[in-house]
């Protein structure tokens, strides 16, 4: 039974809200990915929201451009943790997105990550889910020491070929 609903207006944020799928994949988090238009369905919507955790959601994560009213509406009907992933817009960059979406009233949080974060919101979603399942915490640790051990694995290549040659090993 999926444990976290992803949402998305369009099907345009399919390349940065699959991200998050990806993330959920590899710690063993079950998932369901929906594209679920607040404005342009809002029965669809509202029907969602009010019934997923019936349904065993316990996180939605929603990815909104623009307007980016789908994390916001959701943390409105939703009684769980809602996490906002601005989508990066043509027109103002996703600083729209992220302004709308961080800017919610008192009383109706949204966890909101960086533009495009996707992946951020995925890990953000098993810390959460982790309060309660100490193998998903212990999945948490390793990956966050995995983190550490590439970040010492290229200090010490940099250390050993020097800037120059690191940098060209990087195509730069």
């Amino acid at each position: 039974m999926a444990k976290v609903g992803i949402l998305m207006g369009s099907d345009s944020d399919l390349p940065i809200m699959s991200k998050a799928a990806k993330m959920l994949e590899d710690f063993g988090i079950d998932y369901e990915m929906r594209v679920i238009s607040a404005h342009r369905e809002p029965d669809v919507f509202v029907d969602y929201a009010k019934n997923a955790e019936d349904k065993g959601i316990e996180v939605i994560i929603a990815g909104a451009g623009g307007a980016a009213h789908l994390p916001g509406m959701c943390a409105a009907m939703f009684p769980l943790p809602v996490i906002g992933v601005p989508i990066h817009t043509k027109s103002l960059g996703g600083v729209d997105s992220l302004y709308s979406i961080v800017q919610m009233p008192s009383g109706i949080p949204v966890a909101t990550v960086a533009i495009d974060g996707a992946a951020n919101a995925a890990i953000l979603a098993a810390e959460m889910l982790s309060i309660s399942n100490p193998s998903l915490r212990t999945k948490l640790a390793e990956y966050k020491a995995s983190l550490k051990n590439q970040v010492v694995a290229k200090d010490a290549n940099l250390s050993d070929i020097g800037y120059e040659a690191y940098l060209s090993q990087m195509g730069k």
